[in-house]
């Protein structure tokens, strides 16, 4: 009996032993590109990581990763973040430079969520570089959640953004040249249209997202995508982790994606293995609808509460950033075909 409990006692110690070797490893993603990865976990939790859409990603995440390295909120991270993109006239599919709709104006989405499940939103907002910013005032500021056309830019107004003609030369140019035909045919990936989505862990172990977009080019005045929109465009858990998307925001609002990513991560599935079920939901979604999922493209992002990161679309081309303690890095999604 006593050499039964000995060798009991070994067993389990050698058991134990291997979990934590296994814990050790770096977890890598599966799907059909080797730049598809997860953070290494140490001690359980890998802190702080920034993780965002596109390659214009990398620049956000360095504005995000200077607020998270001197132990700054999540909040704060991602707001920062987005706001160099919107600033940026060279990006043509978010903020100032962002491409005009069919009637020559640029209007503006973006929503923000923190940890405690605070929101705010903003929609179709002209005239206002930093829609993100709105977004975080109207969490922060009024017992709404969103404002949408001229309420939505009296309020930021209000609150002192300034008012800017946001149609720059080249976007000008660019809607000029598509009245001759007016054809709308929103491409597959960042040509005409495209999203930052941005999300955080900081070194409280707190979550926050932001998302921000100029929409569709040359959509009809008043369309609004997914990116404004708390459970499509993003959505953040604190237990659980966080989702943003990007890519053909009506496809994504039909299925409440970034909400249905988060909840796939609460059954147990790693970041990049929901985000790849949430994508397996849109492509089960054109069939029934029969459209052709060759003219769709749609990309998640997720972040959970150990720091592990992953991405899934529905054809390649999307690429999406990653700040952690290894660096700045550019990675292309997994997709589905």
């Amino acid at each position: 009996m006593k050499q039964q409990k000995n060798n009991r006692k070994i067993f389990i110690q050698k058991t134990g032993l291997a979990l934590l070797a296994g814990i050790s490893k770096p977890l890598v993603g599966f799907g059909n590109t080797a730049a598809t990865k997860t953070a290494t976990i140490k001690n359980g939790t890998t802190k702080p990581v920034v993780i965002s859409t596109w390659d214009f990603g990398l620049k956000a995440n360095e504005g995000a990763w200077k607020i998270l390295q001197n132990t700054g909120n999540a909040l704060d991270a991602v707001e920062a973040g987005v706001k160099i993109t919107e600033a940026d006239p060279n990006e043509r599919s978010v903020g100032y430079g962002g491409r005009p709709d069919r009637d020559g104006k640029v209007t503006l989405d973006a929503c923000i969520m923190d940890h405690q499940y605070n929101i705010g939103s903003v929609a179709a907002l002209e005239h206002i570089k930093h829609p993100i910013s709105v977004a975080r005032a109207i969490m922060e500021k009024t017992p709404h959640v969103m404002l949408v056309g001229d309420g939505a830019l009296q309020f930021a107004l209000s609150m002192g953004f300034p008012k800017e003609n946001l149609l720059i030369e080249a976007s000008k140019k660019e809607y000029e040249e598509w009245l001759i035909k007016s054809e709308y045919k929103p491409k597959v990936n960042i040509e005409n249209h495209d999203t930052i989505g941005l999300l955080a862990l900081d070194t409280n172990g707190n979550l926050s997202g932001a998302c921000t977009t100029s929409g569709m080019a040359f959509k009809m005045h008043g369309r609004v995508g997914d990116s404004p929109i708390i459970g499509a465009g993003l959505y953040v858990d604190n237990q659980i982790g966080a989702a943003t998307a990007t890519g053909h925001g009506e496809e994504v609002i039909r299925m409440t994606g970034a909400h249905l990513v988060v909840e796939f991560m609460r059954m147990g599935h790693s970041p990049e293995k929901a985000c790849k079920k949430a994508v397996e939901r849109i492509i089960d979604i054109c069939k029934i609808r029969n459209k052709n999922i060759k003219d769709i493209q749609v990309g998640f992002i997720a972040l959970n509460k150990n720091g592990e990161f992953g991405s899934f679309c529905i054809q390649s081309g999307f690429q999406y950033a990653v700040y952690n303690q290894d660096g700045n890095h550019l990675h292309k999604s997994a997709h589905a075909i």
